[in-house]
């Protein structure tokens, strides 16, 4: 099977065909770090005490996760409606639902629009 050729970054350097030059990986890294410096703590975002102790009651009682074809354990408690859009069901077990840490990235990045 015949692979693509190197390509130049923007920066010069020559970067193997399917990988991110260095240049870009160290953007990517600073432009993440200013976008958390201006996000409230975890607490501030209602994901305090109260929410840790549900959510560890919660990954207990489900220990798979919830997504369609998937059997691998169950490591984040997912909203299914965000915190932001109904406050009041932050706590509710009704409103979680179980997920991989690879499900719930995906559609954690897919809701807040990174993954578009």
């Amino acid at each position: 099977m015949p692979m693509r050729p190197p390509r130049v970054c923007t920066c010069g350097k020559v970067v193997p065909s399917g990988q991110r030059c260095q240049c870009q990986i160290a953007r990517d890294k600073a432009r993440n770090a200013a976008y958390d410096r201006t996000r409230p703590n975890a607490a501030a975002r209602g994901y305090d005490h109260a929410w840790r102790k549900l959510r560890a009651e919660f990954l207990a009682d489900n220990r798979v996760c919830s997504a369609e074809g998937c059997n691998a354990p169950a490591t984040d408690a997912d909203h299914v409606l965000s915190v932001k859009q109904r406050p009041d069901l932050r706590l509710d077990r009704r409103n979680l639902r179980a997920f991989c840490h690879r499900h719930h990235s995906r559609r954690t990045a897919k809701d807040q629009g990174f993954a578009r």
